[in-house]
């Protein structure tokens, strides 16, 4: 089965495209599910006073599901459509997430850390936030968050787990065995929370040009067992499954033979296709 399960629209603001265009790219690609996956409202900063188009308002979410479910039932004979949310973890706003998790019929919901406070670590306007900050300090920060998303049990699919490293700001050769043990440590709390984790193919294109994650902790995902799914992380209907021959290679090297998909946050595995 072909699949992409990380795609982004023109309603979060930093990507182009209606979310049809996604649909009836995929289709031309000849993709067997296409899972819509935008990014959740900002719901610990003001959007007015924060940077730009970070993500969706939060009066377009029911939109945007409105959306996604009548594509659904338009396109139902010629691709599969799954509705799904990139939700956010942000620590001691767990209610919130949580509330916008079950207001709506979501096939799954990936969870992502992206934001360390007011901090977004993945925002290319936002690398100045390494400045003076012990760069180990970051990583342990930010991988404790992640052990903690996988543990609320809001989420399907665990997101680009160490896209910690997408603009290449590392503590050093030094730490190398610390930060492997933080990238373990997390892997071991997603395996905990039986929660499926996802091969986002977008980091080759990043500046850190490796997957997310990498080689290394796949390899630890398998011998834990972690069930995996696969994302292009698209924010422009012409990046749709780029790099996703790569992603499943890499994965079918590995060991693995399964992938992941979802309907109404139910599990189902089927065969990886190389």
């Amino acid at each position: 089965m072909m699949i992409d399960y990380h795609t982004h629209h023109v309603r979060c603001g930093h990507a182009v495209g209606e979310l049809e265009e996604y649909i009836r790219r995929g289709i031309e690609l000849g993709l067997d599910q296409i899972g819509l996956s935008d990014h959740m409202p900002l719901i610990h900063v003001d959007p007015a006073s924060y940077y730009p188009e970070m993500a969706m308002p939060m009066d377009e979410l029911p939109r945007y599901v409105e959306e996604c479910l009548s594509l659904k039932e338009k396109y139902k004979e010629q691709i599969d459509i799954r509705v799904g949310l990139e939700g956010d973890y942000i620590e001691g706003w767990e209610e919130e997430i949580e509330r916008i998790i079950h207001a709506y019929p979501w096939d799954y919901v990936i969870g992502s850390v992206h934001f360390l406070g007011e901090w977004d670590i993945t925002d290319h306007r936002q690398v100045h936030g390494w400045d003076g900050r012990d760069r180990l300090d970051v990583y342990r920060t930010y991988y404790d968050a992640v052990q903690k998303a996988a543990a609320t049990g809001f989420y399907d699919i665990m997101g680009h787990l160490d896209v910690i490293k997408r603009f290449g700001y590392h503590p050093g050769a030094e730490a190398a065995a610390e930060v492997e043990a933080l990238e373990n440590a997390a892997l071991a709390a997603v395996a905990r929370s039986g929660v499926v984790m996802e091969l986002n193919a977008s980091g080759w294109t990043k500046p850190c040009a490796e997957m997310f994650p990498s080689e290394r902790m796949l390899r630890e995902a398998f011998r834990l067992g972690i069930p995996m799914t696969v994302g292009s992380d698209a924010h422009d209907p012409k990046k749709l499954g780029e790099n996703l021959d790569r992603a499943r290679s890499a994965l079918w090297e590995i060991g693995f033979r399964e992938l992941a998909v979802f309907e109404k946050r139910q599990k189902t595995m089927v065969p990886l296709e190389v």
